[in-house]
This record gives C-alpha cells, structure tokens and sequence, in this order.
C-alpha cells in the first residue's frame, strides 16, 4: 500500500497536522545576532578602558621626551660643535666623547657614539690628517696648533685655513706646537721661535 504524505497549501503552509521544529530559524538567526552584538560590545569596552588606561598613564608620567637626531652648531668661538638635546647648549667637538658629561642629559657621551671612536663619531665631528689613519675634532682644524703632528691641519694641500689672525705673527716656526704662525705673546721675548728671527726683530709684539 503506498504511504499518502500531507501536502502543504499552495502559500507554502504546512498541511493540518504537521509540526515544526522548535526554535526555527527565526529563532536560530536571532540568538546568533544576540551573541554576535554581546561579543561586539565587550571588545569595544575593552578597547575603550585601554585606551582610557593610556591617557591616564601618559597623563600621570607625561610623554617621553623627544631625541632628536645627532646635529651639527657653531660654537661661540667660531668653531664645529655638537649640539644638545635642549637644542641651546652647543659642545666644541672636541668635547665629545672625553669621557665627560657636558650636556645636560650626557648625549655628548651618547655609548653608541663613543663606542668606536672616530668610526662611531659623526662626520663633521672629525677630520682626517695628512696620514688617513691620523684624525683630529674637526674643532682643532686651522686653531694655529700642530694637531696632526705634520702640520696637515693648518697648512695646504691637506687644509685651506685663513690667513694668521691678529694675534697670530706668520713666519716658519721652529716650534713643533706651530705651523706657520706662533702667537704674538711669543714676539720679543728674547727666544727664537721662527727661523728668520722675525719674531724678535720683526714682529711688533703682543
């Protein structure tokens, strides 16, 4: 005998008799919803009470300070230097990396600056002599002193400096210390420091 199953009408309704399943699926989309907004709602809190932790941190400790990078000055002398973080406080080169703290925060004694000196210096903080293995601060370049040891960094091909300044007396000097210039204090005093004798016939004096 064959089974006569109930059909539904012809609006898609289920026939007499028939039952559906509980919880269908208005029921089912509508508990995915509730647990996909719950779910929503507690990351959006928790992303708010991070951030409002954040606030509050930096509100109490304040923001770190600002480092900017390693940066060139002109000191008052007229020399390089190296300037600070405070962005007012100008170091001669020759002042970095002595193993004193001139800066107010110490980033002229920076550890990865000195680690390897001069191949960790900045270019403008170092010169190179005459013998490339030989440097000098670029502060010590044309200051009317022997720095290099071959008068390299006061003399042509290696250096163009100005002339002696006033308080200088140009001549040959026959003291290591100097190059083409000694320091007019030297003049008169009855010693010869140039090879001529200009300094004690010729040169006027301090």
């Amino acid at each position: 005998m064959n089974k006569i199953f109930p059909q539904g009408d012809g609006n898609g309704n289920a026939a007499a008799g028939t039952k559906a399943l509980p919880g269908g699926e208005a029921g089912f989309g509508s508990l995915c919803c509730s647990r996909r907004g719950a779910c929503l709602s507690a990351f959006l809190l928790l992303l708010l009470v991070t951030l409002a932790a954040l606030i509050a941190l930096v509100t109490i400790l304040g923001l770190p300070p600002r480092t900017p990078g390693v940066q060139t000055c002109v000191t008052l002398m007229n020399r390089t230097g190296f300037l600070c973080h405070d962005r007012r406080s100008c170091v001669p080169a020759s002042r970095v990396c002595d193993g004193v703290r001139t800066c107010a925060q110490g980033e002229d004694e920076d550890e990865a600056m000195c680690r390897d000196v001069p191949q960790s210096l900045p270019s403008f903080l170092m010169a190179r002599c005459g013998d490339p293995t030989s440097w000098i601060y670029s502060d010590q370049k044309c200051d009317g002193i022997n720095n290099c040891g071959d008068c390299s960094d006061e003399l042509s091909p290696v250096t163009a400096c100005p002339p002696c300044g006033p308080g200088w007396w140009r001549c040959p000097s026959t003291v290591f210390k100097y190059c083409d210039c000694i320091p007019r204090v030297l003049c008169r005093d009855h010693t010869q420091h140039c090879s001529d004798w200009s300094d004690e016939y010729s040169c006027p004096g301090p």
